[in-house]
């Protein structure tokens, strides 16, 4: 990513004739190495839009779960979620393969629809 984001940065410099900084913030990766990271992580990128919406960032999310992401396929909420359609969309994520997706994370209890990211 961070490489993908410099050479963006150099063809848009090139392109207005300028130099410096094109972007604010620069990728950061970490990896995630216990079963509570992968569990706040997935918290956080399931939640992330009932947590802007609170904060008036955007438009409330009126469903239990954010439709548009990868929340309908997933199988790790406590409660039940039936999403009318969803069969006839084409699934936009794979499988887990590692034991932290997979088992590791729900150590620390399932997640439910009404938690938001801290």
């Amino acid at each position: 990513m961070q490489g993908l984001l410099v050479r963006i940065a150099r063809t848009l410099n090139r392109l207005w004739k300028r130099r410096g900084r094109v972007f604010a913030d620069r990728y950061h990766d970490h990896i995630l190495r216990s079963p509570r990271e992968v569990r706040n992580a997935l918290r956080y990128v399931l939640g992330n839009a009932h947590h802007h919406a609170a904060e008036g960032r955007m438009v409330a999310v009126p469903q239990p779960i954010d439709t548009y992401t990868s929340a309908p396929w997933f199988d790790g909420f406590r409660e039940t979620i039936v999403v009318r359609g969803i069969e006839a969309v084409v699934r936009p994520v794979t499988e887990a393969h590692t034991w932290l997706l997979t088992i590791g994370w729900r150590r620390h209890g399932l997640l439910s629809v009404a938690e938001r990211p801290a």
